[in-house]
């Protein structure tokens, strides 16, 4: 029976202990300062595109309003198509106007002139190079769909072939 109580009172003293030690400790203690301020190095977010054919996006401006797109396209040439214009205003002293082929014509070349696309003139010197013909990758937001037409601002461009390359060199 001595046990007994023994164990009991053993119990008893550290319950109570363990309560007197929690209300004596703050309750936000001090932690290590090396593990909770680490540098954190922020990078921007990674656009959130939607993977579309260029095609979808003329046949359905609204649908792609405000929204980040990409796709692959052929290249036609640089143009001033729709620079200037007062409800889609992009300045030409600032952007300069791409356009691609009709990825659903093949026999022949026809711009697809219903997408107006912008980049800006920094852009556009980094893709001097680019020909007629070759193929590249972009991501942009269409920012208007002005006259049924959707504008498109470009923000990563990338030439992925050079169609005419060995030609240019011999």
């Amino acid at each position: 029976m001595k046990k007994f109580i023994y164990v009991i009172a053993v119990l008893i003293f550290c319950t109570v202990s363990f309560d007197v030690i929690a209300d004596a400790a703050p309750v936000s203690a001090p932690v290590n300062k090396m593990t909770t301020e680490l540098p954190v190095k922020k990078t921007p977010a990674p656009l959130q595109a939607t993977v579309v054919s260029p095609v979808a996006i003329v046949n359905n401006p609204s649908l792609y309003l405000n929204k980040t797109v990409s796709f692959s396209g052929e290249f036609v040439s640089f143009t001033s198509l729709g620079l200037d214009y007062k409800p889609a205003f992009r300045e030409s002293s600032k952007y300069i106007g791409v356009l691609i082929k009709r990825p659903d014509v093949k026999d022949h070349t026809i711009p697809l002139s219903e997408l107006k696309m912008f980049m800006t003139r920094e852009l556009a010197e980094k893709n001097i190079d680019i020909d007629t013909g070759d193929t590249f990758y972009l991501t942009g937001k269409v920012f208007s769909n002005a006259l049924g037409d959707p504008w498109l601002d470009i923000t990563e461009f990338k030439i992925t072939n050079q169609k005419n390359k060995q030609e240019k060199k011999n």
